[in-house]
């Protein structure tokens, strides 16, 4: 039992969050395909203050989104890129306080479509810090092992 629960937590859970991300990645490179395309652009025009136009931003944000799948799915780079989808995970909270008709209907308790496409972040956030939080217990016995000898 021991032995197949590792086996998930080590490959199964960042294969299963990299195919998530590569796909909701792919899907922003094509124009009006991803269902929150057009809440990404507006929450990204508010966070970079409309800086940069949104059909770059859309594209970037694309690529970070693969990248990520990419790296979660080969397990290579693993604390920078755990360390990288936390960041993005948090981020795609922000429509929350920003968008909030957009997240919510009625009342604070109904979620829109939308707003249940980020709630599922949760579930991965979670999973994100328990991969995290493995390999940094890994690389502590690492050092530890170095140090004994």
């Amino acid at each position: 039992m021991k032995v197949t629960y590792i086996f998930i937590k080590k490959n199964m859970m960042p294969i299963a969050i990299g195919i998530v991300y590569l796909w909701f990645g792919a899907l922003k490179f094509f124009p009006d395909i991803s269902p929150a395309e057009d809440l990404a652009k507006t929450t990204i025009h508010e966070l970079t203050f409309g800086l940069i136009p949104s059909d770059i931003t859309i594209l970037l944000l694309a690529f970070w989104e693969i990248t990520i799948g990419i790296l979660l799915i080969l397990n290579v780079y693993k604390r920078m890129i755990y360390w990288a989808a936390i960041i993005h995970i948090t981020l795609t909270f922000t429509p929350w306080l920003f968008f909030p008709s957009e997240v919510f209907q009625n009342n604070y308790f109904q979620l829109t479509l939308l707003g249940q496409y980020i709630a599922k972040n949760i579930v991965i956030l979670a999973a994100l810090a328990v991969l995290l939080k493995e390999e940094k217990t890994k690389e502590a016995s690492v050092i530890t092992q170095r140090e004994m000898m």
